[in-house]
């Protein structure tokens, strides 16, 4: 009878049907909820609270998407926006893409009853960051569009900075969100870089479509297209030797560091890199990056987490293992390994999310987070302690929990892999072993042992304790009912291999070398936890810092900076004309030489004298105004320069331009007038070789433009647009003037922006003379 009520349930939910609009519309709620998110969130923490009704509409909206894919398959929906571009606003809904919205969404639900019980001030403005980066997070692992996915991918970095130096009054916030919007932004500049080399690779911007289309292992620009996805990847995921902003981002709020460190930001590089498997990988230059680059960071970081006393330190660097085992998984890339991935992705999500949330807990109850210093809670905080302790449990790869399936599943895949099979699986047993203690110190050292009664620390309240427990108790559920997470994983699965894949799970296989190997890590692991104290006294040499690259290069940079800068910004404007001048006359010459762009003039027109007399009194006013001693002598010969070229407009047969000329010519001349003689004379300020030298440029760039301009007239060269605007201009705009018609239909916005840039400055200089005033004594 339930059955068959959750069968129809089940055909009720397929049968409906959403519009592009609708789809598109929950997708990016986060953004279109962003003013109702302040405005609730600043008014208080039961108000804050109704905000979670938004992640967790959008995890029901993903769970109805994922009964879509198990009715129709993959399914994509599209916002054309510039069809000639390739640019259009497009999600793919397959099963990696749904299994990590619902993730984002899930695990946003319970980190924001969490924070708004958590803050006690700020937090409008951190609920608007937080949505923000939802939603980013949401748009990255949803978009089609290989540009979208770069735009989104910039967002998370963006939205991320804020939420990191969030407590921005505290220097070392600020630093923390600086470092890390450096070094995950200039791997978004990678990701452009590949998206475009990407886009020209396959003729397309759908990555749907290039998954449809195979390995580009034999394009010419494989290299480089791989090269960038990973330098983007291991960027965003902490991966050596980039790892070390993830722990400094421990400066952000707890509720952000469980939010971006167990399910969304740090795990968009793993999906960068599983998505792009089918596109990009398959190759040994792809796979044996990833193996080299994983396997040193899942050891650095997991070993770095056992010698840390604080305890966002501990997590953060046991993340950093984490990411290390999932980036090595997705980048063997066989189905074994991407199935062992996406589990070890969940119980990563659910364990590391719960004890972020547990260590905030601690630190909101006691002012501190050095573990070091905090024991014997149990009592204190019962339940707090029950969801810190099932975290731990999964996280070590106790059997019952999803993280022993996990840890299993990562050992049979490196013992699979043939090249450097005995040293990976040493490596990964190293770095199990550290995790487990990591997870022992995180969620049992802090509970264990003698009360101290001077803290009189007490249990949360409920906002605060239902998001780790949950996450903890989901890995529970999990770990003894694996088959839940089997169908999530088998679509998941089949959209990274790019082939179906059947993925059955258990929790027993039976006495196997692997199981040995599980017990053997549970061993080590509580024979480190139990000598955790000597661990602490441990320090990482200074020497295997790879911040000291990133300092290194800043400092570098700052340097090379110092010593240039006061010859590129000397203040002076006749330097920076001149530099930019000579610049543009040499590569523009050189261009000309070099490529023998100028073709022989095929039609000259004959030269009447009063037009020759014309020029040669433009040219002689112009000489004029250069040696002019006066300013009303230079503005008279340049009014006579712009007098004159308005007639040679009438004579040529342009009366408009001529009259527009005549009327700025005019307004000019007596603007200037008006300017200059408020302004001191001229003086004589450059010397001889200055002058020369200017004198030089300045007949250079005249003869270089004369010469564009004789050959470019001349040539008999055709315009696609001119007979367009001839036959547009009376049928569309109903004028016969084609250069007005031009100005003010066809290029109306530009037009418009001139004049508005124009009222602009006479706004500015307006003000700027009544400051003046003012200031005047």
């Amino acid at each position: 009878m339930a059955y068959a009520g959750a069968q129809g349930i089940l055909h009720l939910l397929q049968s409906v049907r959403m519009t592009t609009f609708l789809h598109i519309a929950v997708v990016l709620s986060p953004f279109l909820a962003l003013p109702l998110t302040g405005w609730l969130a600043s008014r208080g923490a039961a108000s804050a609270r109704l905000l979670a009704l938004i992640p967790a509409a959008l995890t029901a909206y993903f769970g109805y998407a994922y009964l879509m894919l198990l009715s129709a398959g993959p399914f994509t929906v599209t916002s054309t926006w510039a069809r000639e571009l390739n640019l259009s606003l497009s999600f793919y809904f397959d099963g990696l893409s749904t299994l990590f919205a619902l993730l984002i969404a899930g695990i946003g639900t319970l980190i924001v009853l969490y924070a708004a019980r958590y803050l006690d001030k700020g937090r409008g403005k951190f609920f608007v960051a937080l949505f923000a980066f939802m939603g980013s997070m949401l748009g990255l692992v949803l978009s089609d569009n290989v540009i979208g996915l770069f735009v989104f991918w910039e967002l998370t970095g963006f939205t991320s900075f804020l939420l990191i130096g969030f407590d921005h009054e505290r220097p070392a916030a600020r630093a923390a969100a600086i470092q890390a919007l450096i070094v995950t932004g200039g791997g978004g500049l990678a990701l452009l870089a590949a998206a475009v080399l990407l886009t020209q690779a396959t003729g397309t911007a759908s990555l749907a479509l290039m998954v449809q289309g195979g390995s580009l292992a034999g394009d010419p620009r494989y290299v480089g297209i791989v090269l960038l996805l990973l330098l983007a990847a291991f960027t965003k995921s902490a991966q050596f030797p980039f790892h070390f902003w993830l722990p400094n981002a421990m400066e952000a709020p707890t509720p952000v560091s469980a939010y971006l460190h167990s399910a969304t930001m740090v795990k968009a590089g793993v999906y960068l890199i599983a998505r792009m498997t089918p596109i990009a990988g398959g190759s040994t230059m792809w796979t044996g990056t990833i193996l080299v680059f994983a396997a040193l960071t899942m050891v650095i970081g997991a070993v770095r987490a056992v010698t840390e006393t604080d305890l966002k330190r501990v997590l953060a660097y046991s993340t950093i293992g984490a990411l290390g085992i999932l980036v090595l998984l997705f980048g063997i890339g066989t189905t074994q390994a991407a199935a062992a991935g996406l589990v070890y992705l969940i119980a990563h999500a659910c364990y590391k999310g719960s004890l972020f949330l547990v260590a905030g807990s601690l630190e909101h109850e006691t002012g501190t987070r050095d573990v070091a210093s905090l024991g014997g809670l149990r009592r204190a905080m019962p339940i707090t302690t029950v969801a810190a302790v099932l975290a731990a449990a999964s996280m070590a790869g106790i059997p019952l929990f999803f993280g022993f399936i996990a840890k299993e599943s990562f050992y049979e895949t490196v013992s699979a892999v043939n090249t450097a099979g005995g040293l990976l699986m040493t490596l990964a047993v190293i770095a199990s072993v550290c995790l487990g203690t990591a997870g022992f110190v995180a969620g049992i050292a802090p509970f264990h042992g003698e009360p101290n009664p001077t803290r009189g620390a007490h249990e949360t309240s409920p906002a605060m304790w239902i998001g780790p427990l949950l996450l903890a108790c989901a890995g529970v559920v999990l770990g003894i009912v694996p088959m839940l997470a089997a169908g999530p994983v088998s679509l998941a699965t089949g959209a990274v291999t790019g082939a179906a894949s059947a993925v059955t799970l258990e929790l027993w296989h039976g006495f196997t070398p692997t199981l040995l190997l599980s017990v053997v890590t549970l061993a080590g692991s509580l024979l480190l936890f139990v000598q955790r104290g000597r661990l602490w006294r441990l320090r990482w040499p200074a020497a295997l810092h790879s911040e000291r690259l990133y300092s290194g290069t800043l400092s570098g940079i700052d340097g090379i900076g110092r010593r240039i800068a006061p010859a590129l910004q000397s203040a002076s404007l006749r330097s920076y004309v001149l530099t930019v001048l000579v610049t543009a006359l040499t590569l523009a010459a050189i261009a000309l030489v070099a490529n023998g762009v100028l073709p022989t003039p095929r039609r000259w027109t004959p030269i009447v004298f009063h037009e020759a007399m014309l020029v040669l009194i433009v040219v002689a006013a112009a000489i004029a105004a250069a040696l002019a001693q006066s300013n009303m002598a230079a503005v008279l010969s340049l009014g006579t320069v712009g007098y004159g070229v308005a007639v040679l407009y009438a004579l040529l047969g342009a009366p408009d331009l001529a009259m527009t000329q005549f009327a700025v010519e005019t307004l000019t001349v007596v603007i200037f007038v008006l300017v200059f003689y408020r302004l001191r004379g001229f003086a004589d300020l450059s010397s001889r070789m200055v002058k020369l030298r200017d004198a030089a440029v300045a007949l250079c760039a005249g003869a270089l433009v004369t010469t564009l301009v004789l050959f470019v007239g001349a040539s008999g060269t055709t315009s696609r647009l001119a007979e367009y605007f001839a036959e547009a201009a009376p049928r569309l705009a109903h004028g016969l003037n084609v250069v007005n018609v031009i100005l003010v239909d066809f290029r109306g916005f530009d037009t418009l922006g001139e004049a508005t840039v124009l009222v602009t400055v006479a706004v500015g200089v307006r003000a700027l003379l009544l400051i003046g005033r003012e200031r005047r004594p």
